[in-house]
């Protein structure tokens, strides 16, 4: 895909800005200015978001990045501002309503595996300070981080621990304010808070795209930029691999919770990867873009003849066809079920969370060998397998 330039990205300031902090410094300046992009010297560490709707950047001289983020899943909503400035630099110029941070920050604090697989993905973890649920990590450096010390774990969302994270004394805590939050108290302690919207991002590519967002508050620009061309090279290789398929299998995604079916809409980063890997997701037309709360009689209405059925748990022990059956005996009548079609991923026994946001173009080689086994025919899962009777 071609690249735009720094100059053509338009900025856009007409919402409202969430300050995040008294430790970072609101900038002065005459209100109605407007920023203007330049060029910057090394272009290799230029960031320049394309496939991420959750933030853009633009450069004033010295190196100063304005970024603005706000949820890519909605055209209106709050719009959170921050000029990023190299320590030490004092630059004039910053528009009004930005939060001044000074980078590269040192130490910070993720509420999130998708934020954690960024900074995992950069060989970074040494920047990770704090975290929340280890309930499914299995990075071996992050696990030595707690063991030893020098990463720390601060409670989870709505119970934060805030004598921890006043220990920690992080430059920045990497947020998601639209979940269940809890952020109020920690707002007190001074601390930047900043929002990290990649898990709003509705295709695998602009989720992957963060990994640039926190390459700039790390100093590692260059490194990201790298990594996320060769993640966009591989990705798009595969997806024109299954461009010219004769045949679009259906597939259907989800598990019966608490007497509800929990799928996602049509628009939402999972159909999109269905799509790229040659399938058709049984969803397909709904407008959607997040989670979707079905009865059982309407997904088996539009999904029992469909061909693979992708589901994603952390079950105890070895999952199987008996083992599915037994949670809810009407799965059986699926065809994906009767012809095992079940494209299966164990939490319990896979980096799901750390490590899959940052492989996107492993994930859909997993789905295009299992939807279309024929076009990878050496290939060995990494994520998804198909389910074993």
């Amino acid at each position: 895909m071609t690249r735009l330039p720094l100059m053509s990205i338009a900025f856009a300031c007409a919402l409202s800005m969430t300050s995040c902090g008294a430790k970072s410094r609101q900038a002065s300046g005459d209100s109605g200015s407007a920023a203007v992009a330049v060029s910057v010297t090394d272009t290799a560490s230029a960031i320049v978001p394309v496939y991420a709707k959750g933030y853009t950047v633009k450069y004033l001289p010295g190196n100063v990045r304005l970024v603005d983020i706000r949820d890519p899943q909605k055209e209106e909503g709050n719009t959170f501002r921050y000029a990023l400035v190299p320590k030490g630099a004092k630059p004039a110029g910053i528009p009004d309503g930005y939060t001044v941070m000074e980078t590269p920050v040192k130490h910070a604090i993720c509420m999130t595996s998708l934020q954690l697989s960024n900074f995992i993905r950069l060989d970074a973890c040494d920047y990770v300070a704090g975290i929340t649920s280890t309930r499914h990590l299995f990075n071996k450096e992050m696990k030595e981080r707690l063991k030893s010390g020098k990463t720390s774990k601060i409670g989870i969302e709505g119970n934060f621990d805030n004598e921890v994270i006043m220990s920690i004394n992080p430059d920045v805590i990497f947020i998601s304010p639209f979940k269940r939050g809890g952020y109020d108290a920690m707002r007190e302690t001074g601390i930047p808070l900043v929002p990290h919207l990649g898990y709003k991002e509705m295709t695998p590519l602009g989720q992957a795209e963060w990994i640039k967002f926190i390459g700039m508050f790390i100093g590692r620009e260059a490194e990201a930029n790298a990594g996320f061309a060769g993640i966009e090279k591989r990705y798009n290789e595969l997806k024109e691999l299954v461009a010219g398929v004769k045949r679009r299998p259906v597939v259907f995604s989800g598990e019966m919770r608490g007497g509800n079916w929990y799928a996602v809409g049509g628009k939402s980063f999972l159909a999109e990867l269905f799509r790229d890997a040659g399938a058709d997701y049984f969803l397909k037309d709904d407008p959607r873009s997040g989670g979707v709360t079905l009865d059982f009689e309407t997904v088996y209405s539009q999904a029992e003849s469909a061909d693979y059925w992708r589901i994603v748990n952390s079950y105890d022990g070895t999952f199987s066809y008996d083992a599915l059956k037994s949670l809810d005996p009407r799965y059986a009548d699926f065809r994906a079920f009767r012809e095992q079609g079940v494209i299966y991923c164990n939490m319990r026994e896979k980096p799901f969370y750390e490590s899959m946001p940052m492989q996107p173009e492993v994930v859909l080689e997993d789905l295009i060998h299992a939807f279309h086994p024929d076009l990878l025919p050496d290939y060995k899962p990494t994520y998804y397998e198909r389910l074993n009777r």
